[in-house]
């Protein structure tokens, strides 16, 4: 007497393809154009990455984007308080960026050295403002404090995510000089997706709760 056959389960799992792939890639493209045209203003800046950033965790925790009215509600809370982070943020990166062309031109002394610790120093903010954005992302866009000492204390505990994510803003940042402008949003939505990846990996520490 043959035993009998075990049944063999009949639901398909579910198998991404080139498609979904192709799908992906104009979406953050997409957003990418949202969130440099919002950005346009400069003190915009803080709230169309807030808002961009909720946008990506969505995606990549619900499967989904959201809607156009829950986009909107979330840019209009992000902007009072993103206008001061954006204020800071481009002060920021004004003035490191001042000092790179500076020491790269041989206008102030300091050579090869100084470049080279300027640039680390740089990077290094580049990802610690990278984890930032991840962290608000988290709340739905608001809470810019709170996503700071997040990203603070996510780098402490794991350098090597805070590494991962300036290395992440670094190549952004170089590909950004090398490619023609009408790819800088895309790339803008690529490298946002590129830190919640990074950020996935080795979670950002969560806010506590007030």
């Amino acid at each position: 007497m043959t035993a009998p056959e075990v049944a063999e389960p009949t639901a398909e799992r579910t198998r991404r393809d080139w498609r979904d792939t192709l799908r992906d890639a104009t979406d953050l493209a997409l957003l990418g154009f949202a969130l440099v045209l919002a950005a346009l203003p400069v003190l915009t800046a803080a709230p169309a990455l807030a808002t961009a950033s909720a946008a990506v965790h969505d995606r990549l925790t619900l499967g989904g984007w959201p809607d156009l009215r829950t986009t909107l509600a979330r840019f209009g809370r992000a902007l009072p308080a993103g206008l001061a982070a954006s204020a800071v943020g481009a002060a920021v990166a004004v003035a490191l960026g001042v000092d790179l062309v500076a020491l790269a031109t041989g206008r102030v002394p300091g050579g090869g050295a100084a470049l080279a610790g300027t640039a680390v120093v740089t990077a290094a903010l580049a990802g610690y403002a990278g984890l930032t954005v991840v962290a608000i992302g988290r709340t739905g866009g608001r809470g810019w404090r709170d996503a700071a000492r997040a990203a603070a204390r996510t780098g402490l505990a794991r350098p090597g995510t805070w590494a991962a994510a300036g290395g992440v803003c670094a190549v952004a940042g170089l590909l950004g000089i090398l490619v023609t402008p009408v790819a800088v949003p895309i790339l803008a939505g690529y490298a946002l997706a590129a830190l919640h990846a990074v950020a996935a990996r080795r979670p950002v520490v969560r806010m506590e709760s007030p």
